[in-house]
């Protein structure tokens, strides 16, 4: 007994046209072409990088007609572009390392919409900002400490280190 090979015609006889044209080696060149669109998307473009943004920090010392008696010099930190913030958290750097829930210093959330902001200066309100904690206000800053500076936007998210001198 021979044994007979099944081919898949159609009813008046002929191959299907995807058959036809689809042949072994057009469907290895075609899985060839998307195993490489999927490798130079991962490794050539950001879609699949986390969005970060870029912090910088500056101490101003204020106009002595301006400034309040006892005031010190302002600490002003910088955004590489203007955000809507959803959470700033200052912490000790050295803390921050060994205990990611330790205390904050200043630690402000959005309470429903902030205003886009591309600066903001320590212990100031910003607003559409308010206290994560009721009533908390922001603790003074020692020199020779360094501090980590947490700014959250959403689903974007940076840090910075800085110290007093």
């Amino acid at each position: 007994m021979r044994r007979q090979r099944l081919t898949h015609y159609s009813t008046d006889g002929r191959r299907p046209a995807l058959q036809k044209f689809m042949t072994k080696k057009n469907w290895l060149l075609l899985a060839t072409f998307a195993a490489l669109a999927v490798v130079y998307v991962v490794c050539f473009t950001d879609w699949f990088k986390p969005k970060t943004v870029q912090i910088f920090h500056t101490i101003r010392t204020a106009h002595f007609r301006r400034a309040k008696a006892g005031a010190g010099p302002s600490l002003i930190f910088g955004i590489n572009q203007k955000l809507k913030l959803t959470e700033i958290k200052v912490v000790p750097a050295a803390e921050f390392k060994t205990n990611e829930n330790t205390l904050p210093l200043w630690h402000i959330v959005s309470d429903s919409n902030s205003v886009p902001v591309s600066s903001f200066a320590y212990g100031k309100p910003i607003r559409g900002m308010k206290p994560a904690v009721k009533g908390a206000s922001p603790q003074p800053l020692e020199t020779n400490l360094t501090y980590l500076l947490i700014v959250t936007a959403g689903n974007i998210r940076g840090e910075h280190d800085f110290e007093l001198k």
